[in-house]
């Protein structure tokens, strides 16, 4: 980047990030005034938690009234009971542990100035030119340490200035006078070449950071709560922070482990980047000729002449795996909204949250070679299954669980209290897809048996109570939400603006594909394991009530499979699309009509209701579809709407640029960053445990590129492309017994055969698809271009 976070107020929005995956720093890059923001994974406050009342009566009730076609009314029924009992549990928010400020003189105007993200590395750096001074800041948060390391250098004969540990200011008025309630408890303390600083939680415990200054030749001075430092060409810093612990013990702690901690700025480096590195480059992807040298900002305009350079979206690919690898990791909390760079102390939907943007934030990870920061995620929800029995049952009635959309940790309880998040059982279904998906990918049987089947027999168990049977012999489910859209007859029409006017509903179409999908994972997973043999047939049985899809009078698949609930095309959620994505329950090889009524259903969405998240999501819908150039109009349209000049990725424009929907707040949602990681990839590779498609959906625009160890369930895939010269090469390494369809691209012909090919024969399932059957260690290439034969 050419110049320094610049959002009024805000600069942590544009701040440069790194992480460990425990703890993050964003880099603003002021020269005389640098502020590093520091955060921590589990730095949480403000929430409450109530128990949760039992108004599972209400079930009934709100049944009764919308047989009696009183649906407003039947939609505030659940929602007004839990009002009525008082309860108010809120969730708990994550807040900064501290800011660094570095303060140094200038003696000229800057010049030359850079601000440099080194993904492979995770190493921000700062440059500049005063006079004819050169100065550099470099800075990284290192896995193998755990710690925050920051270099200063400079050519001149010495660096002079002063390093802070400051309490982080809120930009928010509302929350000044509760912010100060947390300053007051500040301490710091700067003494023999260290800086110790603490403040309170609300919980009593304390939280904080110590950092160790190591000037060199130079000289250092301790003052009032800063460390001054001059005559050095170079300063080293070194910083830890604690949470949840007493200020003295943990400063003693840390004190210990950063005087053990290498002086040397390099041999730290070397030894996170090793471990960075792996992660960074477990999968690769390269468009067209590479990716190139130009600035955000160079890129970011030409986004805004109508497209995105392909530059930008190989980066864009690049930079959310680098996010998410820095912002989670296998043993901690799953990858939230503001990853770990958010900046104040309650943010807007700063939660985890169910209905679309955990699961987006993860849609990638498999395929990317990234499934072992995956175990996050089921260890988050895993950890509060008792408060999502205690929901099921006090909330409907109900044996299993119920997921609120909404938690943080600890904090599994309903917290919402609306109609559309309270009436919407789904949750639990869907994320019963993350648990699977990590088993397929895996093979891990263990977790399968004692983690995955366990999580989705609970699921079912809600499911088999909740559901009722029509006169028809079909399920008929209700309360029904397809999040978080009204059916269109429902929504006012005086054009008052109402976010959920009337979202409940009956016969949902995603309810009925999440249940689907459930059922017949653990149906398929259960005689895999060699479990639950007496309940297989009960969820059998469950799977032949489900009534088939619906379409309109467009063409369009249904969202609400009952004639009294009108489609409604202006909502930005693609809630109903789930069966072919992120789904898949079938493809257009195998059901071709169905197929098309999802991609009319798609196609019929108004561009101006998206927002961020959503332009990713129908990406990669598009890129299902088989139009790789739809797929990467949305992101076209994403880059020049809702990207910041740093790459993160906002919900919505705040400018009023008509090409998504507008809300002032425009906050950070970092689902988007992720889901375009997994957009680029769905147009390169579709992998199902049954079918693998190469190039799926080739934009015209990707002349050519190449792909490394992207995965499908049982082993690696990678290949390369030259449409100009007609060229595809690829090849597959089985690192389990793989059992697949094989689809070669459509661009090219006369494929050549080379490896473990004895296997391979023609499929039933059309032109270029071949049944490959590989044993663990076999590999198969493919190539086709001039001079090949079949």
């Amino acid at each position: 980047m050419k110049y320094p976070a610049s959002w009024w107020k805000n600069m942590w929005r544009e701040g440069m990030p790194s992480g460990n995956g425990k703890i993050g720093v964003s880099v603003y890059g002021g020269v005389k005034e640098e502020t590093v923001m520091i955060t921590h994974e589990d730095l949480w406050h403000w929430g409450q938690k109530d128990p949760v009342p039992d108004v599972s009566h209400t079930l009934a009730e709100t049944r009764r009234l919308m047989d009696e076609e009183k649906y407003l009314e039947a939609s505030w029924n659940l929602t007004n009971a839990l009002k009525d009992h008082g309860y108010d549990t809120r969730l708990a928010a994550r807040f900064p542990a501290a800011d660094l400020k570095l303060l140094m003189p200038c003696e000229q105007a800057f010049k030359r100035y850079r601000r440099v993200l080194d993904m492979e590395t995770g190493e921000v750096t700062v440059s500049w030119q005063d006079g004819d001074a050169a100065y550099e800041r470099r800075l990284f948060v290192s896995r193998s340490d755990d710690a925050i390391v920051y270099e200063i250098g400079t050519d001149a004969a010495q660096l002079q200035g002063e390093l802070q540990l400051a309490f982080h200011p809120t930009d928010n008025p509302r929350l000044a006078e509760k912010c100060r309630e947390i300053e007051e408890t500040v301490e710091r303390i700067a003494k023999d070449g260290y800086l110790y600083y603490a403040a309170r939680n609300d919980d009593g415990t304390d939280f904080g950071v110590v950092l160790r200054v190591i000037a060199g030749e130079g000289e250092t001075e301790a003052l009032p709560g800063s460390i001054r430092f001059r005559a050095a060409s170079k300063l080293l810093v070194v910083a830890k922070v604690f949470v949840k612990g007493e200020r003295q013990r943990e400063w003693s702690r840390l004190h210990s482990e950063l005087a053990a901690v290498a002086a040397n700025y390099e041999q730290l480096l070397a030894a996170h980047a090793q471990m960075h590195g792996r992660l960074f480059h477990s999968a690769a992807v390269q468009l067209g000729d590479g990716a190139g040298e130009r600035t955000n900002e160079e890129l970011l305009l030409e986004a805004y002449d109508g497209e995105a350079p392909t530059e930008l979206v190989q980066k864009m690919w690049a930079y959310g795996r680098y996010l998410f690898i820095c912002g989670t990791h296998a043993e901690g909390y799953p990858f939230g909204l503001y990853g770990l760079w958010g900046g104040d102390y309650r943010l807007v939907w700063c939660h985890n949250m169910a209905n679309e943007n955990v699961q987006m934030m993860y849609w990638h990870a498999p395929a990317g070679g990234l499934t072992e920061l995956m175990p996050a995620l089921i260890r988050y929800y895993d950890g509060m299954m008792d408060d999502f029995r205690d929901n099921a049952r006090k909330l409907y009635g109900c044996r299993g669980v119920y997921i609120p959309a909404g938690s943080t940790p600890g904090i599994g309880v309903p917290n919402q209290i609306v109609p559309v998040i309270m009436n919407w059982t789904g949750a639990a279904g869907w994320l019963a897809r993350h648990y699977y998906e990590y088993y397929l990918y895996t093979g891990d049987r263990e977790f399968l048996v004692h983690k995955v089947l366990p999580f989705m027999r609970e699921t079912a168990l809600f499911y088999e109570d909740f559901l009722v049977v029509g006169d028809d012999g079909f399920y008929r489910y209700y309360p029904s939400v397809s999040p978080e859209n009204t059916p269109q007859n429902f929504m006012p029409t005086d054009g008052r603006p109402l976010a959920h006017p009337m979202p409940t509903t009956i016969n949902a179409t995603m309810d009925f594909a999440i249940l689907k999908e459930l059922l017949t994972h653990l149906v398929e997973g259960s005689r895999e394991a060699g479990i639950y043999a007496q309940e297989t047939g009960q969820w059998e049985e469950m799977l032949r009530r489900i009534p088939p899809y619906q379409v309109n009078a467009d063409g369009a698949v249904r969202e609400w499979m009952h004639e009294r609930f009108d489609d409604r095309y202006d909502h930005r959620h693609l809630s109903h699309i789930y069966p072919i994505f992120p789904g898949q329950e079938f493809t257009r090889e195998e059901q071709p009509e169905k197929f098309g009524a999802f991609e009319t259903a798609v196609k019929k969405r108004l561009i101006g209701a998206q927002s961020g998240w959503s332009l990713v999501h129908m990406a990669a819908i598009y890129a299902r579809l088989g139009d790789g150039d739809k797929a990467l109009e949305c992101l076209d349209i994403l880059s020049r709407a809702c990207l910041l000049s740093n790459f993160f990725t906002l919900h919505n424009d705040w400018r009023n640029m008509g090409v998504c929907m507008n809300m002032a707040e425009a906050p950070i949602q970092m689902d988007a960053n992720m889901g375009w990681v997994n957009a680029v990839q769905e147009m390169l590779l579709y992998v199902s445990p049954k079918f693998v498609k190469l190039l799926p959906a080739l934009p015209g625009k990707w002349k050519k590129g190449k792909a490394a160890d992207l995965r499908f369930c049982t082993g690696t895939v990678s290949f390369e492309w030259n449409m100009p010269e007609g060229m595809f090469a690829a090849q597959l390494a089985a690192e389990r017994g793989t059992s697949v369809v094989l689809k070669l691209p459509d661009h090219f012909q006369s494929y050549a055969w080379s490896g473990d090919t004895a296997r391979v024969t023609p499929s039933a399932w059309g032109e270029g698809c071949y049944e490959v059957r590989l044993e663990a260690g076999q590999k198969l290439s493919m190539q086709a271009g001039p001079g090949m034969h079949a």
